[in-house]
């Protein structure tokens, strides 16, 4: 995806988080265990990388795995890990429960190993196991590639599949000391983040902290409280009293769950400013527009960040974390229409509408629109026009008119100053390809 770097100000925090966010990478860069060998990231500590990272600490009793990656993931984590220190596995630390950080707890825990989580890591693993079959069946959107390299794991060998559903034989509240070997390990709930049972991971006397994904999978990027794959509703205040806690730590390090470290307490203080400001922001902007009468949509368009607050919106987007605090405060019904209260969508009157106006009317409003700039209005005829029950499969304007759209949309969204969000772009990518497939396209 083509990206700008985000506007900078004369702000110095500002602009110092602008020149990482241009160099960090993206959740398009993502993929599945594949290091043959560890990354060392100090004398003590390695790295794997996969679809959430797996951390080996070292120690003279033997390791300490933070995080474990999905099931089919774990062999490739165990096996580098193994070159460089093949145990005894002490501890296994999991920063939140879900899937991608505890799947491969199996592979690597031994008849004396300790699996350490936080209170809430049962509540969380009940609540992913709730709706696994249709978030499964929705995340293909995104995550098709992972997918298929697990049946490929599963093809070359059945044993080496496992998903973990693993039982913690230590919990902790809000704080736990671990002494393994000769380092000491803090364990610091941070319920804000992801899943009600994240925490953090502190070497006090090395100023190194595992943030897991408290913060999101990205750095420093907008939170995003509502995944459109499929999860509970987060909350902004949680979310900055867990970015408060890790201020408070001062690390020297941070080391997360995508992706390289971050070093230099300068730079991590000034990143979890500006998340801890724009949480704070949007949070209070939205209720107060609320409280003057605004509606969830033009709040949606009115809300953004101040120029002097520069974070990424690849993973979380402030418009969608408006409409989301809006509905966390107020429910569902908007009180915009008497049609919300009722389960008849707006889609059944579609074949009564475009036999009033003419399906060709609708599709020549929708391209004046979007030749006009607003493919947002023009989405709606599109879709209005190109509804089977509306013009057949066979009413090649109108669903060109939809691709059109659609395409617009994400170039829109890929030279937007905060760059292309994954969510959005990973939904228009699976429209595009469904309507160039029925219109015939290579």
């Amino acid at each position: 995806m083509s990206r700008q770097p985000p506007d900078t100000t004369a702000t110095p925090t500002a602009a110092t988080v602008a020149e990482l966010l241009a160099i960090r990478p993206t959740f398009f860069d993502m993929k599945p265990a594949w290091q043959t060998t560890a990354t060392a990231i100090n004398d003590f500590t390695y790295m794997s990388e996969g679809c959430s990272n797996s951390y080996m600490l070292v120690t003279s009793a033997g390791r300490v795995i933070i995080n474990t990656g999905m099931g089919f993931e774990a062999p490739v984590h165990k096996r580098v890990f193994d070159q460089a220190c093949d145990g005894p596995t002490t501890h296994i630390i999991t920063t939140q429960g879900h899937v991608d950080h505890l799947g491969g707890v199996s592979r690597f825990r031994e008849a004396d190993t300790v699996y350490v989580a936080q209170a809430n890591n049962a509540a969380c693993q009940h609540d992913d196991s709730r709706i696994a079959t249709v978030r499964v069946n929705q995340s293909g959107t995104w995550f098709q590639h992972v997918f298929d390299y697990a049946a490929e794991v599963a093809a070359r060998d059945p044993t080496a599949f496992e998903q973990d559903v693993p039982e913690p034989d230590i919990t902790f509240d809000d704080r736990l000391e671990l002494d393994c070997g000769e380092l000491k390990l803090e364990l610091l709930a941070v319920p804000g983040g992801e899943t009600a049972d994240s925490c953090l991971v502190w070497l006090p006397e090395h100023g190194i902290l595992f943030s897991g994904n408290t913060v999101g999978p990205l750095f420093p990027h907008f939170p995003n409280i509502n995944t459109i794959r499929g999860d509970r509703y987060r909350f902004l205040e949680p979310y900055m009293r867990a970015v408060d806690r890790m201020r408070s730590l001062e690390p020297e390090l941070l080391v997360t769950g995508h992706f390289a470290p971050i070093a230099g307490r300068e730079l991590i203080r000034d990143s979890l400013d500006q998340l801890y400001l724009a949480a704070e922001h949007v949070h209070h902007s939205t209720l107060e527009g609320m409280n003057e009468g605004k509606d969830v949509f033009t709040l949606m368009r009115e809300v953004d960040l101040p120029d002097d607050v520069v974070i990424g919106q690849g993973y979380g987007k402030v418009s969608w974390a408006v409409r989301t605090i809006w509905e966390s405060y107020m429910g569902w019904f908007k009180a915009g229409s008497t049609t919300e209260l009722y389960p008849t969508p707006a889609r059944e009157v579609n074949s009564d509408l475009a036999e009033l106006a003419g399906v060709e009317e609708i599709t020549a409003r929708g391209r004046a629109r979007l030749e006009a700039g607003d493919p947002e209005a023009a989405l709606h005829l599109a879709e209005l026009a190109a509804a089977p029950d509306t013009a057949g499969d066979n009413d090649k304007a109108a669903l060109q008119l939809l691709l059109d759209v659609h395409l617009a949309l994400r170039e829109r969204a890929s030279v937007s100053k905060a760059g292309a969000n994954f969510w959005e772009d990973g939904w228009l990518a699976r429209e595009i390809a469904r309507l160039q497939g029925l219109l015939g396209h290579s």
